[in-house]
């Protein structure tokens, strides 16, 4: 009978060059963190003195156009009422 053995063969790993990828990989992390949070305030920076500059804050620019909306509804519930009721007192007729 012929056996065949397959020899166990351990991994020999570095370990220095595991930990060094690891301290690179984390300290890659952190500066791209931080890159991100100073973009992050440099954005939120520039949308404030946007905001602060403008002659009508954003809130009474919405109220306004929401008051604009909700006259343009009543109108064209008028209109549409007012031509649905001239068209049926023409076909009573």
């Amino acid at each position: 009978m012929n056996h065949h053995h397959q020899s166990l063969q351990s991994i020999d790993i570095d370990t220095r060059l595991v930990t060094t990828g690891a301290v690179l990989t984390a300290a890659g992390a952190v500066v791209a963190c931080t890159g991100m949070v100073i973009a992050a305030v440099a954005v939120f920076a520039a949308g404030r003195r946007m905001i602060r500059d403008m002659d009508v804050p954003p809130a009474q620019q919405a109220a306004m156009k929401w008051q604009q909306a909700k006259e343009a509804s009543r109108a064209g519930i008028q209109a549409w009422q007012s031509a649905s009721d001239n068209r049926n007192g023409s076909l009573a007729r």
